[in-house]
């Protein structure tokens, strides 16, 4: 077991002096809502600011004087942290056409360097591959205003209708907002000119309104993008959501990672180690519940799915469906392993969960129970235990 390391610190500054001095390329921070994660990801925002003072010259390189002879200088700030957190979403807000109740718009806060050069860099066609993951309405960005409108087309006696400017939902806005910040970080990982003074990358708690699944998707994505190959931009990540946590862990496998605790003398910071049950054993949690509580939903397919694929990988499988075996009957193995990869790739929305037919409620339950059955697990990872401040 590797020695639990601990610090404390009285204030922002000294607990951000001690992230930027890791040498680590991610940084993992667990701390419950109130601790002040969003304070310290703004201080660290903060910290990677700095005045640079310039001189100014004439063409010819001679030092340029005011009238009264002194060499005219002029400062500019530079910055290395992009950043998503709170804040990051206050950058959009809607403009909701109160007049007519037909326009409804997502506004843009121009003036604000996170959009720095955009209307030259095809933001739709870098942020639509990403939010075509978690979403099914579409978008188009309109420079000129400075705001996003949003469509959604719907299946009507075998027509397509397609609504126009529509309000999305609180949780479809974050979805869309996240994925723009996603599509910047691409930007700086690729050196993109308008992004190339990204160091780090700070993420705050961007799962707000999503289930535990598509904190799931989401964390996976995340981690994708962060571990794209030859990228120098460190990231520190902060969340209060454990199963978000701990996939993260799984996924950042050399990642520092730390609980935070807020004291009475400031804050104090233990690392952690990744436990190996609590990323399978908490999907398995949420399966037996919805089992035992007759709540399947269609997406429970796509958590099925990510277990067998991570049991697959463990045990040296090339495919899910390997991890799949109804009493040695291949037939029953074909069909089961079609049914998961039928269902774990539907269209389905995220923010309207469609209840399984009987039929595919009987499929899942036998290849989940088969699952246990090959693959035990001790029971007592099952009692349940919540993640307890630091003593």
């Amino acid at each position: 077991m590797p020695e639990i390391e601990s610090y404390s610190f009285p204030n922002l500054e000294n607990f951000v002096t001690h992230l930027r001095a890791q040498n680590k390329k991610v940084q993992l921070l667990f701390a419950y809502n109130g601790t002040g994660k969003t304070r310290l990801s703004m201080a660290f925002k903060e910290a990677g600011k700095e005045t640079v003072t310039h001189t100014i010259l004439y063409e010819d390189g001679d030092l340029v004087h005011s009238e009264d002879g002194e060499v005219l200088e002029t400062s500019e700030t530079t910055r290395d942290t992009l950043y998503f957190n709170a804040f990051t979403e206050d950058l959009f807000y809607w403009d909701n056409d109160l007049d007519n109740d037909i326009a409804r718009v997502l506004k843009i806060n121009q003036y604000s360097t996170f959009f720095g050069g955009l209307p030259e860099l095809e933001m739709e066609n870098r942020i639509r591959p990403l939010l075509r993951r978690y979403a099914d309405f579409d978008f188009f960005i309109d420079y000129t205003n400075w705001h996003v409108m949003f469509t959604r087309e719907e299946r009507i006696q075998e027509q397509t209708v397609t609504y126009q400017n529509i309000k999305v939902s609180r949780g479809e806005e974050r979805l869309f907002i996240w994925c723009f910040f996603l599509a910047i970080v691409q930007l700086a990982i690729d050196k993109q000119e308008t992004y190339n003074w990204v160091r780090y990358v700070y993420v705050d708690d961007p799962i707000s309104s999503l289930d535990d699944h598509n904190a799931i998707s989401v964390a996976h994505h995340l981690a994708s993008i962060i571990k794209t190959e030859g990228s120098e931009i460190k990231a520190v990540i902060s969340t209060h959501h454990a199963l978000f946590f701990n996939v993260l862990c799984n996924e950042f496998g050399n990642a520092k990672k730390f609980f935070i605790k807020k004291t009475k003398d400031g804050y104090n910071l233990k690392t952690t180690t990744d436990s190996p049950f609590v990323y399978h054993v908490a999907l398995i949690k949420e399966l037996r519940k919805a089992i035992d509580e007759d709540k399947l939903f269609t997406y429970h397919f796509n958590v099925l799915r990510t277990i067998l694929e991570k049991a697959a990988n463990f045990h040296g499988y090339s495919k899910f469906s390997d991890c799949i075996d109804i009493d040695g009957d291949d037939e029953d193995r074909t069909l089961h392993s079609r049914i998961v990869n039928i269902m774990s790739h539907g269209a389905y929305s995220l923010f309207e969960p469609v209840e399984m037919v009987e039929e595919n409620k009987e499929y899942f339950k036998s290849i989940f129970d088969n699952y246990l059955n090959n693959y035990k697990f001790n029971d007592l990872l099952f009692v349940e235990e919540d993640i307890q401040p630091l003593a």
